[in-house]
């Protein structure tokens, strides 16, 4: 059922992409349905051109054969359509579960609109149940991770299945924070990580999220 309502999200946000947009592709497993239908509407017909947020939709738009740019020759996009984590009352986000949101954010924060597309399970009155993921260098880590330890925060450096460090698309590591509580001023660990060298960013989104696409069990699909 899981995928039945990311797949719903995810087409149904393919439909607010309009003829001549410039549009981000987010990155994920509820992004995958979106690209997936935006691939069937070129074939339709739809002239667009598109970004994306990774090395992963790069090849799935490809495969779709969806016309991409070079992220490099633009500096702002129509629109973007991506997942997330957590989404709390004020559309503040958790991102980066799939390991892209450093690419996410720069996009997002090109877009004229970034559109959002959840389960309901993704929906939270507070942010800070799921893991913060914190995109680090790999230059030093051992000594970044231990500012962040004497900083109050529990993290471990995400590895794949190999038991290897897992590695961004911009070549560095990800260390998974683990918060004991709701967060009720998550602007403020923001901004605490970011001023620790070796830190790149963290998964929050601020004020960027436009309309929030949440698929229900019941079937039901809410835009607000």
């Amino acid at each position: 059922m899981h995928a039945a309502i990311k797949k719903a999200v995810g087409y149904l946000a393919a439909e607010l992409i309009e003829e001549g947009m410039l549009v981000g592709l987010g990155t994920g497993s509820t992004a995958f349905f979106f690209i997936e239908r935006l691939a069937q509407r070129c074939k339709e017909g739809l002239k667009i051109r598109a970004v994306a947020s990774s090395e992963h939709s790069k090849a799935l738009a490809m495969q779709g054969k969806i016309p991409l740019i070079d992220i490099n020759r633009v500096t702002t996009v129509d629109i973007t359509v991506d997942g997330a984590d957590e989404v709390d009352p004020k559309k503040r986000l958790i991102k980066g579960g799939g390991g892209a949101h450093v690419r996410e954010k720069i996009v997002a924060a090109m877009s004229r609109e970034l559109v959002i597309i959840i389960d309901e399970s993704k929906r939270v009155t507070a942010l800070g149940k799921c893991k913060l993921p914190v995109e680090i260098l790999p230059f030093a880590h051992q000594a970044t991770m231990r500012h962040m330890q004497k900083g109050g925060y529990q993290g471990q450096l995400r590895m794949t299945g190999a038991n290897q460090p897992f590695l961004t698309d911009n070549q560095n590591l990800i260390v998974d924070i683990h918060f004991t509580h709701l967060l009720d001023e998550p602007e403020k660990e923001h901004e605490t990580l970011l001023h620790i060298p070796g830190v790149v960013d963290t998964g929050f989104f601020f004020n960027l999220t436009g309309r929030v696409i949440t698929g229900f069990s019941d079937g039901q699909i809410v835009i607000n």
